[in-house]
């Protein structure tokens, strides 16, 4: 396999482009990331150097790179996880989600069309998207499957939504090999800390507020980062062409309890007096078009592809917060901004 993974140097990316380059030495791996705040090549430190990987940085928006890369590389894989991911930000800009989720999925799927449509045989197209895409569940036993219709609620989630739609379109249309994941929120490390529980660790750390939207009840299933990964190599290999898998931790959790949770294992953690970071904890205005609940239901990964999350939350949440404790160069890297600046100007 030549795999063209979008997104690579991001959260869930660089885990994929790790597991991928470690685990299958044959396998080229090729990462196009444009390296916006959310891309890190210090996720990738430890695998940068290996022969089976090669690091571009470009945008998926981008014709004539995407073709140069297909052609260079013969690529006969991709998974595509590039994208704007942050709901906050895409209620303040719902544009930029437009731009980088909507078009440049429809990009990434014209130019694979272009050099694929000859002979599909060996050749697919992933499209990794997320469980927003399915709405709001009320409280109860209800739980999001491959079947349920999709009800996106925020721009971010319209925007995956959308991308979604055109990858089966193309499926159907141009009888492309496809297959799409929703999975449920990913924690776990190399996070970027503006999503709730690296930024709460890091407040943590710091004594700062912890702001709580609402009242805290929204409900979330919690997976372990890499839990999705094993998920997704899974997928590439043994998934069907034209099919859906939602990937999901059996992990709900509501968003106060999560984070007591957190404030007692850090307070552990950091020799500190048990309740002290709880004190920390503040409750803001809740978040516009907030969807009250997600759950996945992953029986079809568990009977289709025998695939099951290794981690508990607790046991997840454990490992995540040692390991930011454990490298906190890296998060002040982050905070800061500096860890831009380096590779900036490698790839300017």
């Amino acid at each position: 396999m030549n795999i063209l993974i979008t997104g690579g140097a991001g959260f869930i990316g660089s885990h994929i482009v790790r597991r991928l380059v470690t685990h299958y030495p044959a396998y080229q791996i090729i990462n196009l990331d444009l390296l916006t705040y959310a891309g890190n090549l210090e996720n990738l430190k430890d695998v940068d150097q290996s022969p089976n990987y090669t690091f571009v940085k470009g945008d998926i928006g981008d014709e004539s790179l995407l073709d140069e890369i297909f052609t260079k590389h013969n690529i006969t894989h991709v998974v595509h996880l590039a994208a704007e991911s942050h709901v906050d930000r895409s209620i303040k800009d719902p544009l930029v989600f437009i731009k980088t989720n909507v078009l440049g999925t429809a990009n990434l799927l014209q130019v694979a069309k272009k050099h694929w449509q000859e002979n599909y045989e060996g050749k697919l197209f992933y499209q990794v998207s997320t469980d927003e895409v399915y709405g709001s569940l009320n409280m109860g036993f209800d739980l999001f499957t491959e079947k349920t219709a999709y009800d996106p609620r925020s721009p971010y989630s319209a925007s995956k939504a959308s991308a979604d739609h055109f990858v089966r379109a193309f499926y159907h249309t141009y009888h492309m090999p496809v297959v799409i994941s929703n999975c449920s929120n990913n924690y776990g490390p190399n996070h970027f800390p503006e999503k709730l529980i690296p930024l709460f660790i890091h407040n943590i750390i710091q004594k700062k507020s912890l702001p709580v939207y609402g009242k805290g009840e929204n409900i979330r299933d919690w997976l372990y980062v890499e839990d999705h990964a094993r998920a997704i190599d899974c997928i590439l290999h043994k998934g069907q062409p034209g099919e859906t898998y939602n990937i999901g931790g059996h992990n709900e959790w509501t968003n106060i309890d999560l984070i007591k949770l957190l404030c007692d294992i850090m307070d552990r953690k950091l020799g500190r007096s048990a309740g002290e970071s709880r004190e920390l904890i503040t409750y803001v205005t809740d978040r516009a078009g907030h969807d009250l609940r997600y759950a996945i239901d992953a029986t079809k990964m568990e009977v289709e592809l025998d695939w099951l999350p290794v981690e508990t939350f607790e046991t997840g949440i454990e490992k995540t917060i040692d390991w930011y404790l454990n490298n906190k160069e890296w998060l002040d890297h982050v905070t800061s901004g500096s860890y831009q600046e380096y590779y900036s100007k490698m790839y300017h």
